[in-house]
């Protein structure tokens, strides 16, 4: 059972076996099989967690169809529907669910969204490669730091046997659906959180940031952790029954609690209006689960992503 929310249900997931108009051996030839291909543009913001997956199916569709420019922006999760809902762009990657008060800021311009799950992640705590002292943390420690008004400066305020150093934080920003999702799992209330850590919704930036700094601490999606081994130590989390690692395994079967999340890109009606935007989701569909893995994702279960063909098809009737 997944804990915090994250077996959602009614949650639209993906499919595999939905065809691809846009597959040719002609470089030339778009998604709809004509001589000359699809032309267009499809503007793509949202989460950071979620853009290394989307920026890789864009790479692949705009090899495939050369007449259309595929634009994929991270201004994390809020800012990205915040312009999604004034129609500015076509899809949003959402490291969360969209909330209520997103749905209606886009009902106001017509626009309703298409929900579709695209794959696993786990938010993971990272540190600094030659941090010695810690090798697992408790939800509880974690609490402790992240939390609002938090006393602790010092990792010896954590465990007096840790170093009597001061640690320096990164996490995303508050726009993120990371900070989302953490703050509500580990401190117990979305949004609340001590406020005196670097924050960022690049996160790269939060990767040179901990790298750069023995004594850091911060947290981002797995992924990221995946593309940055050799600069990063991960820790495993203790929510009570034993510390667990993030890995493609513990993530994809929910052990790895409570950061397991299911992430998810959100096509509006709109956009689904366009013939390119239809190709590139029918392509995203179809290409997800083995770009999952490449780029440190885990992938659904595949009756998850069987259940979202007939969800997708009825969006965009």
């Amino acid at each position: 059972m997944w804990k915090n929310g994250l077996k959602v249900a009614g949650t639209i997931g993906l499919s595999l076996a939905l065809i691809v108009g846009c597959s040719s051996n002609d470089p030339n030839q778009g998604a709809d099989g004509a001589e000359g291909g699809l032309s267009g543009t499809i503007t793509i913001d949202g989460s950071s967690t979620v853009y290394p997956l989307t920026q890789a199916v864009a790479e692949e569709f705009m090899k495939e169809n050369p007449g259309v420019q595929v634009t994929v922006s991270e201004s994390g999760t809020g800012g990205g529907f915040q312009k999604w809902a004034l129609g500015e762009t076509d899809i949003n990657d959402a490291s969360r669910l969209i909330k209520d008060e997103e749905k209606e800021e886009a009902a106001k311009n017509d626009i309703e969204p298409v929900e579709l799950k695209v794959a696993f992640d786990g938010i993971s705590v990272m540190v600094h490669p030659e941090n010695d002292w810690v090798d697992e943390i408790s939800v509880e420690d974690l609490k402790k730091i992240w939390e609002p008004d938090s006393k602790v400066k010092k990792w010896s305020d954590v465990n007096p046997d840790w170093p009597d150093k001061e640690i320096k934080l990164y996490a995303p920003g508050t726009s993120s659906g990371t900070f989302d999702y953490f703050t509500e799992a580990i401190v117990g209330e979305e949004g609340a959180s001590r406020t005196d850590f670097t924050a960022s919704e690049d996160d790269n930036v939060l990767v040179r940031g901990i790298s750069g700094d023995k004594y850091s601490l911060g947290y981002f999606g797995y992924s990221y952790y995946v593309e940055n081994k050799d600069k990063l130590k991960i820790l495993a989390i203790d929510e009570g029954e034993g510390a667990v690692e993030p890995t493609e395994e513990t993530i994809n079967e929910g052990s790895y609690s409570p950061l397991s999340r299911p992430v998810f890109i959100y096509p509006s009606n709109k956009a689904l209006e366009k013939e390119e935007v239809q190709a590139f989701i029918e392509f995203y569909l179809e290409n997800v689960k083995d770009l999952a893995a490449e780029v440190g994702y885990v992938a659904l279960p595949d009756e998850e992503y069987e259940e979202g063909k007939q969800a997708y098809e009825d969006a965009k009737n």
